[in-house]
């Protein structure tokens, strides 16, 4: 018999492909495909579920991060308000404050005026009063102090007696 090169890579090949199949290589090749592909898509599936989260997580995350902006600027509007309140506040006290100040030096002020016309009034009646005492004694003699001593004894008997 002759035996080609050909025929002997058929019959070889023939009896691979047989040996295979019987085998069940190509079962075992098809059943690791399907199993890839459930991998594969159980994967998939679970890559949708997680990416479905995730963009709840970033909904309910940028939802929470308005509300914070939001709070953050009523909190800044807040204490601006608060803090024109105060310095209102501060700046009617230094008013009335100064104010009172103000006040007491006028108080002062007068009062140091009024202190200084009495004792200008005092200066006045003490030097008045030395004036006429000077002028009654150049005038007075012992005669004119005698009759008046004897007026003031004649009036106290009129009064009590």
């Amino acid at each position: 018999m002759y035996f080609d090169a050909t025929l002997v890579a058929l019959v070889a090949f023939v009896l691979f492909f047989g040996l295979l199949i019987w085998l069940k290589v190509p079962a075992m090749v098809l059943s690791m495909l399907d199993a890839r592909s459930n991998e594969i898509a159980t994967e998939l599936h679970e890559a949708r579920r997680l990416r479905e989260e995730a963009e709840k997580l970033h909904a309910e995350y940028t939802a929470k991060r308005a509300a914070a902006e939001a709070e953050a600027r009523e909190i800044v509007a807040t204490a601006k308000e608060q803090a024109a309140v105060v310095a209102e506040e501060t700046r009617a006290a230094m008013q009335a404050a100064m104010a009172r100040r103000e006040r007491q030096a006028d108080d002062r002020i007068a009062a140091a005026g009024t202190k200084a016309a009495d004792e200008v009034r005092a200066a006045a009646a003490e030097a008045a009063i030395a004036a006429a005492e000077k002028m009654i004694r150049d005038r007075m003699s012992d005669s004119a102090q005698a009759g008046l001593v004897q007026d003031g004894v004649a009036d106290l008997k009129r009064k009590f007696g």
